[in-house]
């Protein structure tokens, strides 16, 4: 499952291939849209929650409240059925969906971040990322990434820093769960369930704040 953009996507994988997947796009209301997702995706496959070996979150990057309901939600199911629950970065789910649609590399990731900014990573190719995610403004990344085709939603918002704009525009699970099943089929581990934010929440208290207390 990930809910790290406004996608809130999950699908069911059976270790060779995606039986089940629903995905749908409502940048507010992440919480309200998952567990109906993940009954749909049960319901469409025919089996029930217990059936499920494994969990795989998208970690991000992503705002702080979406990407805390997919987080809070696969560890909540992986404690309840006592199974392991991995963590994958959304971007390398969109560059693999890429790869799987017929993109060859070297090319990049970017995906909203609001505030005038994306989350973007470079990658060599569909598989491989080269460097950590980051967080910029599109115009202080359009000329390291100049020529390069520019996948997911934060290409097409800002198309004068990124004219190659590609698709999907949105992670979907089936994608992150095909390439943890991949990976962990080579021996490879996956990354803790922990949100990747690279920046502070909005919420914060204020400097010089004094806490009054009655005596």
């Amino acid at each position: 499952m990930d809910t790290a953009t406004p996608a809130v996507t999950v699908a069911l994988h059976d270790g060779a291939s995606v039986i089940a997947s629903s995905g749908q796009v409502d940048a507010r209301r992440h919480g309200e849209l998952l567990l109906p997702a993940v009954d749909r995706v049960l319901a469409e496959a025919g089996v029930t929650l217990d059936a499920v070996t494994g969990v795989v979150v998208g970690v991000g990057p992503g705002p702080y409240t979406g990407l805390r309901v997919g987080l809070v939600t696969a560890a909540t199911f992986a404690s309840a059925l006592s199974v392991p629950v991995h963590g994958l970065c959304t971007l390398d789910g969109l560059a693999y969906a890429a790869g799987q649609d017929g993109l060859e590399g070297p090319f990049a990731v970017a995906t909203d971040a609001r505030r005038k900014e994306v989350y973007w990573a470079r990658y060599e190719d569909a598989r491989t990322r080269t460097g950590d995610p980051a967080v910029d403004r599109p115009a202080d990344i359009a000329e390291a990434l100049a020529g390069l085709p520019v996948v997911g939603r934060g290409a097409v918002l800002y198309p004068d820093a990124f004219p190659d704009a590609r698709g999907p525009e949105h992670v979907a699970a089936g994608a992150l769960a095909a390439l943890a099943a991949e990976r962990l089929a080579a021996g490879q581990e996956l990354l803790e369930p922990q949100p990747l934010y690279l920046r502070r929440p909005d919420a914060q208290v204020p400097k010089n704040y004094k806490v009054v207390t009655p005596k």
